[in-house]
């Protein structure tokens, strides 16, 4: 009787089919160039649920594994926005509702204060 553990097997099986889904293209699309130079890169949210379970039963008969087993994946994708590159800015358009939580808008804020920064820090080196 060999050792392979059937449960196991299911399990590494649904995993390798998740690991298909979840690229970083599904999360960084494509770039869509305009013909204005504007770049637009659209990004989305990935939300993956996994379970799973099961049991071996005692066997009836010698070299037979019986097994009743399951597992679940879901997997959500929703789209949150595009980066807009132009002329070497970047910032964020964001497609979902507006932040309401303070560590929400703090995020969102992010992009926006790393650009002055930066033009704080370029503006004192050309000093």
């Amino acid at each position: 009787m060999d050792n392979i553990n059937p449960i196991g097997e299911l399990m590494q099986s649904t995993m390798d089919n998740v690991k298909n889904i979840l690229k970083v293209d599904t999360v960084v699309g494509e770039p869509i160039y305009t013909p204005d130079g504007i770049t637009l890169v659209p990004i989305s949210r990935i939300s993956v649920g996994f379970g799973g379970g099961g049991v071996e039963f005692t066997p009836k008969k010698e070299g037979n594994r019986p097994y009743g087993g399951g597992n679940a994946t879901g997997v959500k994708i929703d789209p949150i926005g595009f980066l807009v590159i132009k002329e070497g800015t970047v910032r964020m358009i964001n497609i979902t509702p507006p932040a309401s939580t303070t560590v929400d808008r703090i995020i969102d804020l992010v992009p926006q204060v790393m650009d002055k920064v930066d033009a704080f820090i370029n503006k004192q080196q050309d000093k």
